[in-house]
């Protein structure tokens, strides 16, 4: 058992000095057995574009324009491991189904010269009760107001069956096609629930000491590991903070990166936040409540965030490389590669964390706003992303699709005026 007020960033890119395409983010690197063109991954961003739990060929075209915009890999998230996993009925789970069109998005990234990566969790108890059919499950009993659910507490049965869904679900990703596969046990996930004091209060081996509270989790990626082959790339989403007090800490993060190290993970991705809880600790920025009434379906929910959404859901201010000391302390207590994300908004950044040590970067927004982010850094078409951060994307992704509202806007306004 292992031990237990943003600036316009067009007037920053103006400020900045040309960079060179020589830069070192533009050179090939590995995780585990697959080399990487560049150091530049496009995070796992939920992209609602999934109906009926099926990808769709919207999802396919995003991330083959991810792919063609540069990006070395791209995450398609979130992929439930079971249909208990869900937190919306537009939202993929894994099963024998849905390979043909994931075979069919692997091989246009492929194409592209791209690998592409999948984000498989469980979102244990804020899982959808009118998605999944039943009552969520959790590592101890909890009110989850983010849904308005009472979960009920996992038996060790339970636990069994969610650890092989990992591993089926791993299987079938590889059989897609996938060159790696990203385990989510941050952001207040299943796997993240069982870490944090806040949900989990059991009383048997799966509670209290920080050790016990791993052994699920690590037991998770363990199985994983073991089902996919030795130099397959097994990346793990995990947290460095919750976000509040009585959840995770850094301390505690440390701990579990050292952990998740030894029972196989090839790769980390130390974030933050607790999408019941805290939800903008992961990204910062705008909280753009006005989007979320419109594109919210339940009127229960949309007169509630109407309401008291900017009581309940805290603006935190965006900055640039916002995790960056915290990451680093999990840079220095493993040897395995850490990816670094979190307000990553220009070569510059990119440069400075591979000066820090960190190997490969993952970025969001910038890349949401524009697939051909990458491309153009190399090029030396821009130095830095023009993205707000008004979080607009967020907001309407569950009823829009993962796409940039503002550019959106400009096309229409260039279409009118044409």
């Amino acid at each position: 058992m292992c031990a237990a007020g943003t600036q316009s960033r067009k007037d920053l890119s103006m400020q900045q000095e040309p960079q060179t395409n020589d830069s070192k983010v533009f050179t090939p690197a590995k995780i585990a057995g697959i080399e990487l063109r560049n150091r530049i991954i496009r995070a796992g961003c939920f992209e609602g574009m999934s109906p009926h739990s099926t990808p769709s060929d919207d999802l396919i075209e995003h991330h083959r324009s991810v792919a063609a915009g540069g990006a070395a890999m791209t995450t398609v998230s979130y992929c439930a491991v079971s249909n208990d996993g869900l937190a919306f009925d537009h939202e993929m789970w894994m099963r024998p189904e849905i390979l043909p069109q994931l075979k069919r998005l692997t091989d246009a990234v492929h194409k592209e010269g791209a690998a592409a990566s999948v984000q498989l969790g469980h979102c244990g108890f804020f899982a959808n009760k009118s998605a999944i059919g039943k009552t969520p499950i959790g590592p101890s009993r909890k009110l989850c107001l983010f849904r308005y659910s009472i979960c009920r507490e996992m038996t060790k049965e339970d636990m069994i069956r969610v650890k092989e869904d990992f591993g089926k679900a791993a299987k079938m990703a590889i059989y897609a096609g996938f060159d790696a596969v990203e385990i989510h046990a941050g952001h207040g996930y299943l796997l993240s629930q069982f870490l944090s004091p806040w949900t989990n209060r059991r009383k048997d081996e799966y509670g209290g000491l920080l050790e016990n509270r791993l052994r699920f989790p690590a037991s998770v990626i363990r199985h994983v590991r073991e089902v996919v082959e030795e130099d397959y790339p097994v990346i793990v989403k995990m947290n460095l903070y919750d976000g509040f007090k009585n959840g995770l800490s850094i301390d505690d993060a440390v701990e579990v990166a050292r952990c998740f190290e030894e029972a196989g993970a090839s790769a980390l991705v130390p974030s933050c936040g607790f999408t019941a809880r805290t939800s903008f600790y992961m990204m910062r920025g705008q909280v753009p409540i006005l989007q979320y009434v419109k594109s919210e379906k339940n009127p229960l929910t949309k007169i509630g965030m109407a309401l008291f959404g900017r009581f309940i859901v805290k603006e935190i201010p965006f900055k640039e490389l916002f995790l960056l000391e915290q990451s680093k302390r999990i840079k220095d207590a493993v040897k395995i590669p850490v990816i670094y994300i979190g307000g990553v908004c220009s070569l510059d950044n990119m440069n400075t964390l591979l000066q820090e040590g960190f190997e490969f970067v993952q970025v969001g927004r910038a890349i949401i706003r524009d697939p051909d982010f990458v491309k153009k850094l190399q090029a030396e078409e821009i130095t830095a992303t023009d993205c707000d951060h008004c979080n607009r994307c967020v907001a309407e992704m569950a009823d829009k699709g993962l796409v940039c509202t503002s550019i959106q806007k400009e096309l229409k306004k260039k279409e009118y005026k044409s």
